[in-house]
């Protein structure tokens, strides 16, 4: 059985690594080649288009962290799990809430929804 708690948190550590090298390595072994990602600020397809995105998104929220404040919930070969972004002991600045598609052990799709955004 795959272990989804260790999935995302892989997927939650690919948002936090700043170190461009070690994203893309931790981007293929979290993510299907083909994965697609889709949030209200974009769809990209693939390693080199996840990676781009989330390195914008750390442009954007440069300092900021992102962690899971509760468990995944996972039946089959789906997740869901609510994010926080924001500094450790304070009230997060933004929230939001992915579903992921694992195949293989590896994510291949993620829907992602913004509960709560800055400003």
């Amino acid at each position: 059985m795959t272990d989804v708690r260790a999935i995302v948190e892989q997927y939650i550590a690919v948002w936090n690594e700043t170190d461009r090298d070690k994203r893309r390595s931790l981007v293929a072994d979290v993510f299907t080649a083909d994965a697609r990602y889709t949030d209200p600020l974009g769809a990209v397809a693939g390693h080199e288009g996840i990676d781009q995105f989330v390195g914008g998104a750390q442009q954007q929220f440069g300092g900021l962290t992102f962690s899971l404040p509760a468990e995944p919930d996972a039946h089959h070969d789906l997740a869901r799990f609510q994010w926080h972004l924001g500094t450790p002991g304070a009230e997060p600045v933004a929230i939001g809430f992915d579903v992921v598609e694992l195949e293989g052990g590896k994510i291949a799709k993620v829907h992602g929804f913004l509960d709560k955004l800055p400003g």
